[in-house]
């Protein structure tokens, strides 16, 4: 529509410097690495049952979203209007503007949804003023600047809001109707498994898997592991730079069975690969790894 795109020229007009260095700063807080170290945060130093509702809902989240995107198949502001929009934060910089395949659809913003859903999660866990003023501000924010590099309408950022407080909404009646927690992985995973008859994009995958791998580590961690949250600065420390060392290096090694051609190949059995690793991965970070912990408690306690 005219009037989007009329927005989007206003909020392109400022300096170009400034709007892609925020515009690249709050994409990284609503982008994969960005809630990773949230989650690690809220996992492994302050909350093991606030990080694991935090896993299960960003994850859920990203696999509707993918869905949605993948029946709607909007196109991004600057590949329909190339001539007046320009990108400012590709969501794949290696990959040309105009593969769609790689820069994936418009509708809905999936950052605005998942920083509003993620942050407001942990607002209603914290239950302090300044929790919900940062999730509110962070919302905002990420929102306006995905609609300022170009890579969203503003219509994609509301529909990603609501959508997230939607998300937030059927997490809040799980938990109120159905009382078995296995009875609720269940439903999350039944409601997200249709995209894999139509949807054929590394985002629905990826966050399949680790919505897979959220699901299984949750209560394996549970009976077999049992770890504790900790107040040890140094056992925080140590406990989130393992969590990315066993992230980035299991992702790193569950690659090398796999040609690289066959990885980059976008056939179904590459995606469900794909699904398989991160499922693993989220599963030995949130399930096995925590057995470590009595270990870095022991390290924190003699420092």
């Amino acid at each position: 529509m005219e009037w989007e795109v009329g927005i989007i020229e206003w909020l392109q007009g400022g300096p170009a410097a400034l709007n892609r260095i925020l515009g690249g700063c709050f994409s990284f807080i609503g982008g994969e690495t960005g809630l990773m170290i949230l989650l690690v945060i809220a996992l492994f130093c302050w909350k093991k049952e606030a990080g694991q509702k935090l896993a299960l809902t960003v994850a859920s989240l990203h696999v509707w979203f993918a869905m949605i995107k993948a029946g709607v198949m909007r196109l991004r502001p600057f590949m329909e209007y190339p001539e007046r929009v320009s990108p400012t934060a590709l969501p794949a910089p290696e990959a040309p503007a105009a593969d769609i395949a790689a820069q994936g659809y418009s509708f809905p913003s999936m950052h605005s949804g998942a920083v509003a859903a993620a942050y407001f999660t942990l607002a209603r866990e914290i239950r302090r003023r300044w929790a919900w003023i940062l999730a509110a501000a962070l919302t905002l924010l990420v929102g306006v600047f995905r609609a300022a590099t170009g890579c969203h309408y503003p219509t994609d950022v509301l529909a990603g809001w609501a959508l997230g407080f939607a998300v937030i909404a059927v997490f809040e009646w799980l938990e109120r109707r159905v009382e078995k927690e296995w009875a609720r992985l269940l439903i999350l995973l039944a409601v997200s498994l249709p995209g894999l008859i139509y949807v054929r994009t590394e985002d629905y995958f990826t966050s399949l898997g680790l919505l897979v791998g959220a699901a299984a580590a949750i209560p394996f961690e549970r009976r077999y592991v049992g770890y504790r949250d900790t107040r040890n600065v140094l056992a925080m420390l140590l406990r989130a730079a393992g969590a990315f060392v066993v992230y980035f290096g299991l992702n790193t090694l569950l690659k090398l069975p796999f040609p690289e051609a066959f990885l980059d190949g976008g056939s179904f059995a590459a995606l469900a690969v794909r699904a398989v690793r991160y499922a693993v991965d989220l599963f030995v970070i949130m399930g096995v790894y925590p057995m470590l912990f009595p270990l870095f408690e022991r390290i924190g306690r003699r420092a």
